[in-house]
């Protein structure tokens, strides 16, 4: 069994693991392979703050935000996407 975080942020147990890795202090998400989450996890103070998501959808939903290193085309769009919101 593997615990995931739904989009309103809440664990629930599932059968799959998630599709995604995320960082509970700093709320961003990112693929499992990201090379700077893994280098995070090899320093040992990253893993007590671990989380995952089944989906990117259910991330975002949760309040977390793109990694700009493994998702750097969905950092960019969620940072306009953020600047819009914030001019207007």
């Amino acid at each position: 069994m593997y615990t995931l975080l739904d989009g309103d942020g809440r664990p629930y147990r599932s059968t799959r693991p998630g599709g995604y890795g995320g960082h509970r202090r700093s709320r961003i998400y990112g693929r499992l392979d990201c090379p700077s989450a893994l280098r995070a996890l090899a320093l040992g103070a990253y893993l007590p703050h671990r989380v995952f998501f089944a989906t990117e959808l259910d991330a975002l939903a949760a309040g977390y935000r793109p990694c700009a290193v493994c998702l750097p085309d969905r950092y960019v769009a969620w940072k306009a996407l953020r600047s819009q919101r914030s001019d207007g």
